[in-house]
């Protein structure tokens, strides 16, 4: 990989119940940072635990008032702040982001990563409290935030569709949460009880933190532990779910709203995960399935039949799903659904064209190669093998991506069983 001689591998630490990550690298004038906290989706926690970091950032003990929090990011020479809360595998994850410049290039009396880790330990272990409980109106702001953000996926036609699909698709399992949590869980939070929760996601999740940038493992360790309040204890792991699954019949659900335009989606287990040794294949499989323009997806169901304003498939190797999305006029639904499954059927039958491999390839070598041009990319992919216990680098998947064959990808194709058809489409009877 063009660029990978540069860099250096993770070091890999331990700090009581905190994994440590640190890549040594002088490629970026600024330090990434990113902390991972999971636990395994589950009904009682999923709502709370998504509240959490929205309520964490308006204020620390330190920093009591949402302007003093702010201001220091300031002081940090603009330094980033942000979080996201999202699902690999049947884990909810919160991610906390911080970005800051390397002390060399500003004119600091202090250590930059040494202040921006101490914001972040404050931030994650040292909250702003009143007696066990969060301040009530940081906690009835956020828990408004955190409910727009739910209606907002509801509006989004092609969003709700999706997650209506994994959810019919997923209904006995974890992954049929959303990892935002559930709208109607929301009113019952109360400061005491959002506390509660905090602890117990503090004392359970998996905690992982990355450092990118000019420093080491030695002085990163250092730092963590003069700035996270971290109960002792070993490490949580993630458990791995079991992505083989026989589908005994194809699930067809039809929801109907006020739209103009169908939504139909399609739930496919594909049976290989992330850990799996054909999973190269299945990235390839997706990409000429429906991942880029040139798919079979994209040109058969929407530029020959113009059947679809938008047709494509996205790959979950946490979960071994594939799920195809599309937007259709409503008369056009058993068509369509003809139309995909033929080539569904065409990947069985290993009709691929050398044009379809080669262009594959190249679509995700690139993408591969540009992970190192970015400490976050970098970041996210290398705690894919803490999610699942594979160790494989970029440069490796590059190469076992280059030596898949037709003869892979048909093995794949074999194996992909189309579990779930979902379609979203206007009120009126057919």
């Amino acid at each position: 990989m063009e660029g990978a001689s540069r860099v250096t591998q993770f070091e890999r630490g331990q700090l009581q119940r905190i994994r440590l990550h640190v890549l040594p690298t002088k490629r970026f004038k600024t330090f990434a940072i990113s902390l991972f906290a999971g636990l395994t989706l589950d009904e009682a926690t999923v709502t709370p635990v998504a509240l959490i970091p929205f309520v964490l950032r308006r204020g620390t003990a330190n920093l009591p008032e949402t302007i003093a929090f702010r201001e220091k990011l300031d002081d940090l020479y603009g330094a980033g702040f942000g979080f996201d809360v999202y699902k690999r595998g049947d884990s909810q994850i919160v991610q906390f982001r911080m970005d800051v410049i390397n002390d060399e290039f500003v004119s600091s009396n202090t250590s930059l990563l040494a202040e921006s880790l101490h914001f972040l330990g404050d931030v994650v272990t040292d909250p702003l409290l009143n007696n066990k409980a969060f301040f009530q109106k940081y906690v009835d702001a956020e828990k408004t935030t955190l409910r727009k953000r739910l209606e907002a996926i509801v509006n989004d036609k092609i969003r709700y569709a999706a997650e209506r699909c994994l959810e019919e698709m997923c209904a006995d399992e974890p992954y049929r949460l959303h990892p935002l949590g559930k709208l109607a869980d929301i009113e019952a939070i109360t400061p005491a009880s959002l506390f509660e929760n905090y602890e117990q996601w503090l004392e359970n999740a998996a905690l992982d933190l990355y450092v990118v940038g000019d420093t080491s493992l030695e002085e990163v360790t250092r730092l963590v532990t003069e700035a996270f309040q971290i109960k002792e204890g070993s490490p949580s792991s993630y458990t791995v779910p079991d992505v083989r699954h026989a589908v005994q019949e194809v699930k067809k659900v039809t929801e109907r709203m006020e739209i103009s335009q169908g939504k139909l989606n399609m739930g496919l287990r594909t049976n290989v995960g992330y850990d799996d040794d054909a999973y190269p294949a299945a990235l390839m499989y997706n990409g000429i399935l429906g991942g880029y323009p040139h798919s079979k997806l994209f040109l058969n169901v929407r530029e020959k039949e113009s059947l679809a304003y938008y047709a494509a498939s996205r790959l979950d190797g946490h979960k071994g799903l594939c799920t195809i999305q599309s937007g259709i006029e409503f008369a056009n639904y058993e068509r369509a659904v003809t139309i995909i499954e033929e080539q569904l059927e065409s990947m069985r039958q290993g009709q691929l064209s050398e044009l379809e491999l080669n262009q594959t390839k190249a679509m995700i070598t690139n993408h591969l190669r540009e992970l190192q041009d970015s400490a976050y990319e970098m970041i996210a992919y290398d705690f894919n093998s803490v999610l699942t216990g594979k160790e494989r680098s970029a440069q490796q998947l590059l190469e076992q991506v280059q030596a898949v064959t037709a003869e892979d990808i048909v093995n794949v194709a074999k194996g992909v069983q189309l579990d779930t058809i979902y379609f979203l489409r206007d009120r009126k009877e057919a």
